[in-house]
């Protein structure tokens, strides 16, 4: 199993991949740039949540690392429909999208228990 930090970075090269394409194949640079911002800070606040000194802290910044998924799931489903990328790589975003968002709220559950 890979390490949630090394699926975030993947992913965010995945995301960087994608704004690059939207912007050489499509010059389309204003949503570029928003899937490029959303996607890539997932694990940039990963990364400071597990820096956190406090509880709180450390919730704050997951949750807005579960935003970020959240609003990167939204653009890959416009891009999809807007026929901005292929089926292949919508599944392969979409699903490792969805995959994140279920392991970052399942990180929040847990720490909002204990």
């Amino acid at each position: 199993m890979i390490p949630i930090e090394d699926r975030l970075l993947n992913f965010a090269v995945e995301i960087i991949r994608l704004s690059q394409n939207m912007r050489k194949e499509y010059r389309e640079y204003a949503l570029a740039n928003q899937v490029l911002r959303s996607g890539t800070s997932i694990g940039a606040n990963y990364e400071e949540a597990c820096g956190a000194i406090t509880k709180a802290d450390y919730i704050a910044k997951i949750s807005i690392s579960l935003k970020e998924a959240r609003e990167t799931r939204y653009w890959i489903k416009l891009f999809h429909q807007s026929e901005y990328i292929d089926n292949p790589t919508f599944e392969k975003l979409h699903k490792e999208c969805t995959s994140i968002i279920n392991i970052l709220g399942k990180v929040m559950r847990t720490v909002q228990k204990g």
